[in-house]
């Protein structure tokens, strides 16, 4: 694991060192000195947009500019009231609930869209299929309890979020750096400080069999736009984020013996702090159709920097629920 984590740190260290200075003009879509987009920079991806649209907008693809100040001037507002307002002791053996307020990041603004989905045509995921629907029944009957560490989803044991692919926003460390070399992109991601390391040689894809926890990536050029595609994602049933929420639940897909999902990400530099981000999810024998979004990517001041994500270091919640099971063992209540 320690040899692993020095790799990915090296190949970050020499993007960086390589990585050409920023562009400076506004509006400009500069290149890279061997002449790829240049895509470099810190972004964030937060947006109070939901991945799908509430049902009561139907067929509405856009809010109004007057809709879109409203909602963020209600952020701003709700914000400042859970701010001010008053501490509340939980009561012992009570619910403790979760983070609060301050800790999350989950941004004021909406893009401008209803949802986050553009394809199915409402803005919302498309119905499982049977055998979709029955191997996630299955899954989510099975996790009634925490046995052991293995009863755990992904996330609780700190090994995945779902910070891509896709790259959808969350409750915070919505952050990424995005590198490149003339060969790699690679993308480090604030949650679980995950870095995508992309290659753009034209090499295939490893065989079916063997999985990675983000998948295996490909990237190309179509003119300015990066694009990335994914397959090999884990097989598991257990993937779905405790924060933010994950209803996509990639990693679940490929709960079968043969491999259908593939991931298509597509990064466009539109301005001169802007990325048009796209994502295409493939995947027939999970979904009835095809998924597809897309939304902006915002550069973040210089002076923002991503921060360690320390998940396994403080993750102090794992010996608290299997001392929780071991308790309830002894008390004859398992």
């Amino acid at each position: 694991m320690i040899r692993q984590y020095v790799i990915t740190l090296l190949s970050v260290i020499a993007l960086l060192t390589m990585a050409p200075a920023p562009a400076t003009a506004q509006g400009a879509a500069p290149k890279t000195p061997w002449g790829h987009p240049d895509l470099q920079g810190t972004y964030t991806n937060k947006t109070t947009t939901p991945l799908q649209r509430p049902e009561d907008l139907a067929e509405r693809e856009f809010l109004t500019a007057e809709e879109v100040a409203t909602r963020e001037q209600t952020t701003l507002a709700r914000n400042a009231d859970l701010l001010q307002a008053a501490p509340q002791r939980t009561t012992a053996g009570g619910n403790v609930g979760a983070y609060n307020n301050f800790w999350l990041d989950g941004g004021t603004r909406p893009t401008g869209r209803t949802s986050l989905i553009s394809h199915p045509l409402n803005g919302r995921l498309p119905a499982l299929t049977p055998e979709a629907e029955r191997i996630r029944t299955a899954a989510r009957d099975a996790r009634n309890e925490a046995d052991t560490w293995g009863d755990l989803e992904l996330n609780d044991r700190c090994l995945i979020w779902q910070a891509g692919p896709p790259m959808l926003p969350s409750a915070y460390n919505n952050n990424f750096i995005i590198m490149q070399t003339p060969d790699y992109v690679a993308i480090q991601v604030e949650m679980i400080h995950d870095t995508r390391i992309i290659p753009l040689d034209g090499r295939g894809h490893i065989p079916s069999d063997v999985r990675q926890w983000n998948g295996d990536m490909r990237g190309h050029w179509e003119g300015e736009t990066l694009v990335i595609e994914t397959t090999n994602l884990p097989r598991t049933e257990a993937n779905a984020a405790a924060v933010g929420g994950d209803p996509i639940l990639l990693r679940a897909a490929n709960g079968r013996s043969d491999d259908t999902v593939k991931v298509i990400e597509r990064l466009t530099r539109v301005g001169a702090d802007t990325l048009n981000y796209e994502f295409i999810i493939e995947d027939p024998t999970t979904w009835t159709q095809t998924i597809k979004g897309e939304f902006p990517m915002l550069q973040l001041p210089t002076d923002e920097l991503l921060y360690e994500y320390a998940c396994h270091e403080g993750n102090y919640s794992m010996e608290g629920i299997l001392g929780g099971e071991r308790t309830l063992e002894l008390a004859g209540e398992r």
